[in-house]
């Protein structure tokens, strides 16, 4: 790479989950009022707590995801010619990220494009996030259920998730997706999974599916989520 990866992003990525901040608004106006109401020193004292927490939601789901992915694709020294597959990619927060790690390698992203996910979650908002992060040549997108993917055993080289695979209903369709990560990956390429919930059971999932290096671990305050890494056996599972 001739051009060093950042964390500072070009395009326009959204806010995840946005019916969350909208109710944490309501609260805060709700407790405004009530103290207004009352006379009571309690419901600002609420109001502060809701207002810190929507403040921390939107810089995490702004600009301290973009952070910590940024590191943890720094640390995987990629190549530049690697085949990588995000799942759920929404708006591209990390498809792009790791797209700017690629030369001749291609970056894939597949999304069932739902906005109860992600504020204006669309392939199209996608394909202008590439335009404007300058890696649209290296970035493909497919309307696809991470349940049923549409590509061949093998394919790729390094499966990314990031905030998508505890939005499937039931546990038996999380298994499905990570099942399905798998298999897609190539043997001796790596699996990450960042996720708010769930994560043990992914991580339990995974040594099921016989996968090695099976690790999980906290991204730090700036995302605070877990991320779940795993190595698939140079074997055939």
């Amino acid at each position: 790479m001739t051009e060093r990866v950042t964390s500072r992003r070009r395009g326009s990525y959204g806010i995840d989950a946005p019916f969350a901040p909208a109710f944490m608004v309501i609260l805060l106006v709700v407790e405004i009022v009530l103290g207004i109401i009352s006379g009571s020193v309690k419901p600002f004292v609420a109001a502060l707590f809701i207002l810190a927490i929507t403040t921390f939601y939107l810089y995490t789901t702004l600009r301290g995801k973009f952070v910590e992915w940024a590191k943890v694709l720094e640390r995987l020294g990629l190549r530049g010619d690697e085949r990588i597959l995000d799942l759920g990619c929404g708006r591209g927060a990390v498809l792009l990220l790791a797209a700017q790690h690629l030369t001749t390698g291609r970056a894939v992203g597949v999304d069932l494009w739902r906005s109860v996910d992600q504020s204006g979650n669309s392939a199209q908002a996608t394909q202008r996030n590439a335009v404007a992060e300058g890696v649209a040549d290296r970035v493909e997108l497919h309307t696809a259920d991470m349940t049923a993917l549409p590509f061949p055993d093998n394919s790729f080289d390094l499966v990314l998730s990031s905030l998508a695979i505890h939005n499937i209903s039931g546990r038996v369709g999380r298994e499905k997706a990570i099942s399905e990560a798998v298999r897609v990956l190539r043997p001796g390429g790596q699996l990450l999974i960042a996720d708010v919930r769930a994560t043990r059971h992914y991580r339990d999932h995974l040594a099921k599916l016989g996968m090695n290096d099976i690790a999980r671990r906290w991204l730090g305050w700036r995302f605070w989520v877990a991320l779940v890494t795993a190595t698939k056996p140079e074997a055939q599972m």
